[in-house]
């Protein structure tokens, strides 16, 4: 009985240690994007980040911001109204495509409008070392938050997988090609494309009307819809908020957009290796 009460208590500490570690990450999440909110909120209200030109984003550009917000909520509707539409490899094309002429489409009316894009976006504020360290940096303390919103959102509603259709289709990936087009599109282009729309452009319009809090709040949500994948809303919202936050802080949208590839190559990692990640 001894022996038997003693490798039970030594069986059951891995359990406890696991469960301080959790805590104390998602503490560690919490008190760096706590701080972070802090160190923006300090700073002088202005209607773009810190290190844009002193032109900012005016009519013109929240009737093109308010038309593309259009766009993806008919998206959204489209999606939630015909759920038994497969993803595949035709809907990925089609969909990086019709994003791409979306950003060629800002990038030209900002141009023609007399915006630097690049220093707009903060592309020459940092060195490319300090961007991989700072979005590296701020996606591990972020992980917590998600991870934890993913697991409240199954507690409380429960069903249904959280994993994207694009995860899905990796996962049921017939050829090596297929797989190597997906992890391209996750790692290379959609960060890009998805970043410049909702936090480059969005964000900046919203804030620039509506102020920080709802800049963020509004394009994480519509970011997180954009997905059109109910189970995994909250967790997107979140990391979307991130993001936000990130881009904000930085005044870059390359932290941003390190921090989305990053999240992209973990998930797609953890597919791939399922035995190292599924404990």
């Amino acid at each position: 009985m001894q022996y038997g009460s003693l490798c039970a208590t030594f069986g059951t500490a891995p359990n406890v240690l696991f469960g301080v570690f959790s805590v104390l990450y998602v503490l560690a999440g919490l008190y760096v994007y706590t701080s972070l909110i802090h160190q923006i909120r300090a700073r002088r209200p202005s209607g773009v980040t810190t290190n844009a030109p002193a032109r900012i984003f005016g009519i013109p550009e929240a009737i093109v911001a308010a038309l593309l917000i259009l766009f993806f909520s008919l998206s959204i509707v489209a999606s939630v109204s015909h759920p038994s539409i497969d993803f595949s490899k035709h809907t990925l094309i089609g969909n990086f495509l019709l994003m791409v002429v979306l950003v060629l489409f800002i990038v030209t009316f900002l141009q023609l409008r007399g915006f630097d894009v690049g220093s707009l976006g903060g592309f020459y504020r940092i060195s490319f070392v300090r961007t991989l360290g700072t979005g590296g940096i701020l996606l591990f303390f972020a992980y917590p938050l998600i991870l934890w919103s993913d697991i409240l959102t199954q507690q409380l509603f429960g069903g249904g997988s959280s994993r994207q259709n694009i995860v899905e289709f990796f996962s049921s990936s017939p050829t090596l090609e297929q797989r190597i087009m997906i992890i391209i599109f996750a790692i290379a282009i959609a960060p890009v494309i998805e970043e410049f729309l909702f936090r480059f452009f969005l964000y900046n319009v919203i804030k620039r009307y509506f102020g920080r809090l709802f800049g963020v709040t509004f394009s994480a949500l519509l970011f997180a819809a954009a997905h059109a994948h109910f189970p995994s809303f909250v967790p997107l919202f979140v990391l979307g908020s991130c993001f936000a936050l990130a881009y904000e802080w930085s005044g870059s949208i390359l932290v941003a957009m390190t921090m989305h590839s990053l999240f992209n190559s973990l998930t797609l990692t953890a597919l791939a290796f399922p035995e190292i990640f599924s404990p």
